[in-house]
């Protein structure tokens, strides 16, 4: 079906689905403040195209031949060609970080495992269902509610469904308040999100901090080596961060490059969401499995903490499980949030913060794996 505009230029129902989706987006972005650095470029650019004749795809010009468009050009040399959009990007956010209070109670790190649990039950799952491995594998990492990380295994992958990934994965990040407290509260009594947990902060020194980085990213080397374009720069940003010799360099990467990069990246991805490889039925089911994933890692998480909670005289409040998922800071604010609704006095931020920083890093450890896993049967 095609719609006559001026009777000249035609636009399809698919078309007009798009354009409702970016319209949507950018209410989220500007309404309701759900990651407006990313959904607002991403559904401006949405709208953009898919606009019929216009110069931002491919498209032949009289006398000319076929010229690139911008948008076209942008993916191709910072995704297709290199993925260097969503890798650069890792610096900023790893600049971003403070893994001080992880740090200084190294026992997190287990709760940032637990909560990649749904990425590889997705991944079997996704498999049975009759997706391609790779696609299937592209589709389990949207559980990381960690947009760079999606964009990156889909891509390294050639998934059939990048769009549809980026779109789950950026817009399950921007949900997390929504989508977390209902997933905690169904799996927690009153009693359990009331639990307090005393925080000793330890002191870490200066020389720790700068080993830190640099540590993760030989023993990633070592064990996972697809994972090191990932972790690596994250561990490089934090680096920049932590040594003290460039506080500049720091500034810059947490603020010009990470909101630079982010502004490009939103309206870049926009080039897979143009509406006849987009609208489709398996977009729909791509939505689905990726919030199941994206429930199931926090469900791992929290059930993790109850878990530890049988062995152990000073219970852990499981919440802190839930914070393990890689949207930095979002969940650990949504842990602090509940705590404090079931008791004013229950501070878990720091516990908290741990976790998420944790899973910052299992999660792109998990995106490594499965490329490198993926690679072993294509």
């Amino acid at each position: 079906m095609e719609f006559l505009f001026s009777g000249l230029i035609s636009v399809t129902w698919k078309q007009l689905v798009m354009y409702a989706i970016g319209v949507i987006m950018i209410y989220l972005a500007i309404k309701k403040e759900y990651e407006p650095d990313l959904l607002l470029p991403m559904g401006f650019g949405a709208i953009m195209v898919n606009l019929p004749a216009t110069g931002v795809l491919n498209q032949y010009v009289e006398g000319v031949g076929e010229i690139t468009g911008i948008i076209e050009w942008m993916y191709g040399i910072g995704i297709e060609m290199s993925e260097a959009l969503p890798i650069i990007l890792f610096i900023g956010i790893g600049a971003m970080i403070d893994f001080g209070p992880l740090l200084a109670r190294p026992v997190l790190f287990v709760f940032g495992a637990a909560a990649q649990f749904g990425i590889f039950v997705t991944l079997v799952f996704a498999t049975v269902m009759g997706f391609e491995l790779k696609d299937a594998a592209s589709i389990s990492i949207i559980g990381a509610a960690d947009g760079p990380t999606s964009l990156l295994v889909s891509q390294i992958l050639h998934s059939n469904y990048i769009g549809a990934i980026a779109v789950a994965a950026y817009s399950y990040m921007a949900l997390v308040p929504i989508v977390q407290p209902f997933v905690i509260r169904l799996i927690t009594t009153d009693r359990e999100r009331s639990i307090h947990i005393e925080y000793y902060p330890g002191k870490v020194s200066k020389g720790v901090r700068i080993a830190f980085p640099i540590m993760v990213t030989f023993v990633v080397g070592l064990i996972v080596p697809s994972a090191v374009s990932l972790v690596g720069f994250l561990m490089f940003g934090n680096l920049l961060r932590e040594c003290g010799v460039l506080s500049g360099l720091s500034d810059t990467a947490q603020n010009v490059l990470a909101n630079l990069i982010t502004l490009f990246l939103g309206i870049t991805i926009s080039f897979c969401m143009q509406a006849e490889s987009f609208v489709k039925g398996d977009t729909i089911i791509i939505m689905l499995l990726g919030l199941a994933a994206f429930i199931v890692d926090t469900i791992g998480g929290v059930c993790f903490a109850k878990i530890l909670n049988l062995f152990l005289k000073k219970k852990i409040n499981p919440m802190i499980g839930a914070a393990g998922i890689s949207a930095f800071p979002m969940s650990a604010r949504v842990v602090q949030k509940m705590a404090q609704k079931e008791d004013p006095t229950n501070i878990l931020i720091m516990q908290a913060a741990g976790a998420n920083v944790s899973g910052q890093i299992a999660s792109a450890i998990a995106g490594g794996l499965l490329i490198g896993l993926t690679g072993v049967y294509l």
